[in-house]
């Protein structure tokens, strides 16, 4: 039996051996069975969200968590909408992209890479009113940069408009409070914090923003308002669902809760990071980020100014011993990420960190400070 390589990536994650093997049954689509776990799945998920029972619903969505955005996009903005997309990195170019595509009249409000958005440039941009919609991306993979959703959800709140949060990458392991922060639409996946395995994202939509969107869609597919429809009237997705993949995600929650909810499962990650970074300067490495705007989920890494570091030779000696990073995303600089979400912890960073020191050495770069486990 082959050893899985740990993936610090920002998901596909590794999974723990019981949510990979809660997929080894079938159940079908309609039986009793699978549709009371479908039912707590988005009870549960509401619950993360600390989503009052009485305004919010969950829809589950087919697809990778891009689709379940394209979801929102195309279903919730009227012909005659606008939307202002506030951006810091790939993830929200995606949005403007989708946008784009469905001929969605889109205004882009756009910060370097390494700048948070504000609620400052949101309330200048709504000020001139007009945009209906406002979407934006909390933890930007892009560098792994937080933005105060919070913030700019009581300035969209207070000009009238529709707020949307890609949380693909944040939900699960940072507290989210929808209501408090004024969310409207939030959407993302089972195999990211949660730790469940790719094949459905999930949006946390406000009542009233999803009965608006009835009519709306520019697919069949991905008609968010059909789809809510039809699990609250039989409980079944439209076409053919995961089951597999909900079987897991319904074990990943349950991991969640035995490892003491969003708090207990973030604290994990940020020992993680707090690992990860140490050993990273340790070893010369220069992190993209200021520390005080760096969530623990993700962490881009600048190139070691050394000409025998080689990415592309980096990236697949590590994978070679078992360690899976991720490429840069960025436009104007050259960085690979590291992800510390996912079913390992600060340990399985130190065999990372140790594998890191030894392909460099093999490379022959000269960027080394001392042993990864040095002070």
């Amino acid at each position: 039996m082959t050893t899985d390589k740990l993936l610090f990536t920002p998901g596909p994650l590794t999974t723990s051996l019981s949510v990979k093997e809660a997929m080894l049954r079938d159940l079908g689509s309609r039986d009793a069975e699978f549709l009371a776990v479908v039912h707590g799945i988005r009870e549960k998920l509401l619950e993360l969200g600390a989503c009052p029972r009485s305004e919010y619903e969950c829809v589950l969505m087919q697809g990778s968590g891009t689709f379940a955005i394209e979801s929102v996009i195309s279903s919730a903005i009227p012909p005659d909408g606008r939307l202002l997309v506030l951006v810091n990195g790939a993830y929200g170019r995606r949005i403007v992209q989708i946008a784009r595509t469905h001929s969605i009249a889109v205004e882009v409000a756009e910060v370097a890479e390494d700048c948070k958005i504000t609620a400052a440039l949101a309330a200048e941009r709504l000020a001139g009113g007009g945009v209906t919609h406002v979407a934006v991306v909390h933890c930007e993979t892009t560098t792994g940069i937080l933005n105060p959703i919070e913030e700019i959800g009581r300035v969209v709140s207070g000009a009238g408009a529709v707020y949307i949060v890609d949380a693909m990458s944040s939900f699960g392991a940072i507290s989210l409070d929808l209501s408090a922060s004024r969310v409207d639409l939030l959407i993302s996946s089972a195999n990211k914090c949660i730790e469940g395995v790719p094949g459905f994202g999930f949006v946390l939509a406000r009542r009233s923003a999803l009965e608006a969107a009835k009519g709306r869609a520019r697919t069949l597919s991905l008609d968010l308002h059909a789809q809510w429809a039809g699990l609250e009237g039989d409980g079944q997705f439209r076409f053919t669902p995961p089951t597999h993949v909900l079987l897991a995600f319904d074990q990943a929650l349950k991991e969640l809760d035995q490892e003491g909810g969003v708090a207990g499962r973030g604290d994990r990650y940020r020992r993680n990071h707090l690992t990860l970074c140490r050993g990273m300067r340790n070893l010369g490495f220069e992190a993209y980020l200021a520390p005080e705007d760096q969530s623990y989920i993700i962490t881009s890494f600048r190139y070691p100014p050394d000409p025998a570091f080689q990415f592309e030779e980096f990236y697949a000696k590590l994978s070679h011993l078992g360690f899976v990073i991720y490429p840069g995303k960025l436009t104007r600089e050259y960085c690979f990420r590291i992800g510390t979400i996912g079913r390992f912890f600060p340990t399985d960073v130190e065999r990372l960190l140790s594998a890191i020191h030894s392909v460099l050495s093999v490379m022959g770069v000269l960027n080394l400070i001392r042993c990864p486990d040095g002070d």
